[in-house]
């Protein structure tokens, strides 16, 4: 991708390059979740500017391409964090306190999920399986998982990746 900068982090949304990795895709069969998906991979997100032109370059409505982006989870609707933070809410890190993790988070550091800090440093996001069931409760930071998450730990791993790099 011609928007993906070096460092692996997300370039600034840019209507043009969006319109070049629509156009890309524009004849695939079912092109909709390939653009989709190029776009997140280019940009960290799907900006809502992007919805009419997939709707005519597609010929479905922009109705449509809103229910695909707001049905799958991944797709962010606004630049993620620095880091992102992953809590694994399925049955197994229930069970051990994932529930808990989240209380915490969202008291003591004032992160609620599906939200990015005031200061841009971390988004905190929920999923529902992370395949470490043995380790629970888990969470995904920055694509790193990490497992057997004592409330210390996710004070650690949330006050690390708000530093200031």
């Amino acid at each position: 991708m011609t928007a993906q900068v070096s460092s692996g982090t997300a370039a600034r949304w840019n209507d043009a390059v969006a319109k070049d990795i629509i156009d890309a895709r524009r004849s695939e069969p079912g092109a909709m979740l390939p653009i989709l998906h190029d776009l997140q991979e280019a940009f960290g997100y799907v900006d809502q500017s992007a919805v009419p032109v997939i709707a005519d370059v597609l010929n479905v409505s922009r109705a449509e391409v809103h229910g695909v982006i707001t049905y799958y989870h991944d797709f962010r609707h606004a630049p993620a964090g620095k880091h992102v933070l992953k809590i694994c809410r399925a049955e197994a890190c229930q069970s051990v306190g994932c529930r808990d993790l989240i209380a915490h988070v969202e008291q003591k550091h004032g992160l609620e999920l599906g939200k990015t800090s005031p200061d841009g440093s971390i988004t905190v996001e929920e999923v529902f399986c992370l395949g470490n069931c043995a380790l629970s409760p888990a969470v995904l930071l920055d694509g790193e998982l990490i497992g057997r998450v004592t409330i210390d730990d996710i004070d650690q791993i949330i006050e690390t990746a708000a530093r200031p790099a």
